[in-house]
């Protein structure tokens, strides 16, 4: 297997975690945060497909899924358009709310389709493409991706979890 499969599979697990966790859950489950200080599914679910989105455009030179394709107006959230959930007060995640899991869904499945485009292209060489030097060392894009596929399997595993725990009220 190359690199593009293998980051193929990664995020092809993510997106059927995703699912599992969304799928037949709620407005008001998806909604609900154990405690004041905690997360919901939609946040979760919301943010780690907002990083991905963010992360993968910008490495890709292409216009972020969020914005190209209306989802920000579709969610109409009460946040800056630009907002990925990093740094949110508890009212700020509170305030990521859905009717549907089919939103958050949709906007995910969208993501990673156009994730799929990009990383189906690359080679072990287009890996080592440094895409932030703001960072010492400077990130490459292999590591980029990595950082992305850690980030998005730690939030939809919280997300389970929130789903488990609130099931089981």
């Amino acid at each position: 297997m190359n690199s593009a499969g293998i980051f193929a599979d990664a995020f092809g697990r993510i997106r059927e975690a995703v699912h599992e966790t969304v799928e037949g859950l709620p407005p008001g489950l998806l909604n609900t945060r154990p405690d004041d200080g905690a997360n919901s599914v939609a946040w979760l679910v919301w943010h780690l497909t907002r990083v991905q989105d963010d992360h993968v455009s910008d490495a890709a030179g292409t216009e972020q899924i969020w914005t190209s394709r209306g989802w920000s107006s579709r969610f109409a959230l009460p946040l800056p358009e630009d907002s990925t959930g990093y740094g949110h007060t508890d009212a700020q995640a509170g305030s990521v709310r859905v009717e549907s899991g089919d939103l958050l869904l949709g906007y995910h499945d969208a993501v990673h389709e156009q994730t799929l485009a990009f990383v189906h292209g690359l080679d072990g060489r287009a890996l080592d493409r440094v895409v932030d030097e703001s960072w010492s060392p400077p990130v490459t894009l292999g590591v980029r991706l990595i950082s992305v596929v850690c980030d998005d399997l730690q939030h939809v595993g919280q997300a389970a979890f929130v789903r488990g725990v609130l099931s089981r009220r």
